[in-house]
């Protein structure tokens, strides 16, 4: 039978753990494997919680193919200045 399963086999293996890592070590083994354990689901739970957003932000903000008034570049403005012109700033010739 494999595995486990007499008391005797339970009994060598604490007796193999506390030869090999000592008697203060093995609760800060126990501790340090706990932690890495909770780590470990959080991490998994939090993969799985990143995969159920992707599904609600399935349209896009902006379309995806641009009209006729996205082409433009820049704003252009209908009046030319010239760079003595101050008069409709609010600036006057002082």
């Amino acid at each position: 039978m494999p595995g486990l399963t007499k008391p005797s086999h339970w009994l060598i293996l604490i007796l193999v753990l506390l030869l090999l890592f000592g008697a203060k070590k093995l609760p800060d083994l126990a501790r340090s494997i706990g932690q890495s354990m909770k780590i470990f689901k959080k991490e998994i739970k939090d993969l799985s919680d990143d995969d159920t957003p992707a599904q609600t932000y399935s349209q896009p903000n902006e379309p995806t193919h641009p009209g006729p008034a996205a082409t433009h570049s820049a704003p252009s403005d209908p009046s030319p200045t010239s760079p003595g012109d101050q008069s409709h700033r609010g600036g006057g010739a002082a």
